[in-house]
């Protein structure tokens, strides 16, 4: 992508003409609940001819060496991919429906792509991950907006917050509370987004001021229907929770285990489940977190290494959790447990039933 675009900025040196920069994609509520897929993929569409335009790399070439400064300088900028309100909508209705997209970002990506074969499953229609007429049909069928406006309170602002959250466990271990940096962090959770998009929804705001008015995603309730069997697949990346007649209650995208600690095999059952729970790290039983050669006990919080809940399984050190990184969420490896968004583990942990519900692990 940098390439194509030092080559356009090489054309435009050649014929003495400035690029006009792409327009801002209009991310206001109008824009996110009035989004349709048709203009979506006229947008995909011309972003496709432009890949397909004529190649201007001969002449970039000859001039890259006057255009290098003015490539260094645009980095970054030219080569993000801006979030599209038509995807803001898909992601949210999803959510909504219980296929989670993982974090709401706009953005294309295999996390959506999951959440919308997970709905094409609930919905018994063809299963092929793909944003066309057929899904677009059933999804829009809730025409509600997708959006909403949500009022930053005093409790918002007074928070436990903790500005300069370190890495290290020992460091970590030192604090009383493992809580959010701020308030957009924690506001950003609370509406299932991604904090660059709740920040680009709301470019002005003062997260941390009483009374500022937010626009962000109405993403509904929880589901409601208890969950019976838990089947988490290795092989997709996903969690899939069903109720006693085998119908899925929501789907999560999921980290689960590594090369080095991988997740179990097997079935087994939910123990129970935790809320803001502390966290037991032995490098002898798990692994080794940078130099850290002893045993420690870190304090509960949302940014801990296993978020705001721990669901505890019948084999031992294993359980389903939460992440400080909930947009990494089956995009990294996990110490062999599953890890969720923080919403959707403790979404998931007000539906499982002590000793009832079963999971099993596969692929």
């Amino acid at each position: 992508m940098l390439k194509r675009l030092s080559a356009a900025f090489a054309m435009a040196l050649l014929s003495g003409t400035a690029l006009a920069a792409a327009p801002a994609p209009d991310l206001s509520g109008t824009a996110i609940d009035s989004a349709t897929l048709a203009d979506w993929k006229a947008r995909e569409d011309a972003g496709a001819q432009a890949d397909a335009a004529p190649d201007a790399a001969s002449d970039a070439a000859r001039l890259e060496s006057e255009a290098g400064a003015a490539d260094e300088a645009a980095e970054g900028e030219a080569t993000e991919t801006p979030p599209d309100p038509f995807l803001v909508r898909v992601q949210i209705l999803l959510d909504r429906a219980h296929a989670s997209p993982g974090v709401i970002d706009g953005l294309p990506g295999s996390n959506t792509d999951k959440a919308v074969r997970a709905f094409e499953e609930m919905r018994e229609v063809t299963v092929d991950g793909v944003i066309d007429e057929e899904l677009w049909a059933l999804l829009s069928e809730d025409a509600a907006p997708a959006t909403k406006t949500y009022v930053v309170t005093q409790e918002d602002v007074d928070g436990r917050f903790v500005p300069d959250m370190p890495n290290d466990y020992a460091e970590m271990a030192k604090l009383d509370w493992l809580g959010y940096r701020d308030p957009a962090e924690m506001l950003a959770e609370r509406f299932h987004m991604d904090e660059d998009l709740l920040r680009r929804l709301n470019p002005d705001a003062d997260f941390a001021s009483v009374g500022t008015q937010l626009l962000v995603a109405d993403t509904g309730a929880d589901p409601e229907a208890k969950v019976a069997h838990i089947v988490v697949d290795r092989s997709k990346g996903e969690l899939i929770a069903f109720d006693e007649n085998d119908r899925i209650v929501m789907m999560n995208p999921a980290t689960i285990g590594s090369e080095d600690t991988p997740s179990p095999s097997g079935d087994m059952k939910v123990n129970g489940s935790a809320r803001e729970p502390t966290y037991e790290y032995d490098p002898d039983k798990n692994f080794q977190q940078g130099d850290n050669r002893e045993k420690l006990t870190l304090p509960g919080g949302p940014n801990g290494p296993v978020g705001t809940v721990w669901i505890d399984l019948s084999k031992p050190t294993y359980g389903i959790h939460g992440t400080p990184e909930p947009s990494q969420v089956s995009k990294t490896a996990s110490h062999g447990c599953v890890r969720l968004t923080n919403w959707d583990a403790e979404a998931l942990s007000r539906l499982v039933q002590p000793a009832r519900t079963t999971v099993e692990f596969k692929g």
